[in-house]
């Protein structure tokens, strides 16, 4: 049985929120990073539905002004965070920086894209209050480039 990454990660060491390269892959001379974007601390939170799928279209769209080469961003099962899915290197502090700067564009944000039936498979479960509250917590708590150590580098 093939290991799955974030099934090996220690839940009860890490401290959220923070950024932390969850893996890379090159095949072809193509590189693909993962990034583990995480929110809440693990076990003991985790995001709303509504809010955390508002995060979703406003990360997927504003992410994009601020990194190149995205080509996927999902939240995670457990609701504490997202998987970002990139081509080529970035470093976990450059993740980071963009975050913030779209976390703080959250705050401000009056509509939350793709929120049409046509365009969103759940188009009424969504919170942009929530997304707001949320988006204010992780930065409040500062975004960590190192998942195991507080670190604002």
């Amino acid at each position: 049985m093939a290991k799955v990454e974030s099934f090996e990660l220690d839940h009860t060491k890490v401290i959220a929120p923070y950024v932390r390269l969850a893996g890379t892959e090159e095949h072809g001379g193509a590189l693909v990073q993962k990034y583990d974007l995480r929110f809440l601390q693990p076990n003991e939170d985790a995001l709303p539905t509504g809010a955390l799928h508002t995060l979703e279209h406003l990360l997927a769209t504003q992410l994009r002004d601020e990194l190149t080469g995205i080509i996927d961003i999902s939240p995670m099962g457990c609701r504490t965070g997202f998987y970002l899915i990139i081509w080529d290197e970035h470093s976990p502090a450059e993740v980071r920086d963009a975050l913030v700067k779209v976390l703080k564009n959250v705050l401000v944000a009056e509509t939350v894209p793709a929120v049409r039936i046509e365009a969103c498979g759940n188009y009424k479960d969504h919170s942009l209050f929530g997304a707001k509250e949320y988006a204010k917590i992780v930065l409040d708590k500062g975004i960590s480039d190192d998942p195991f150590v507080r670190r604002f580098s």
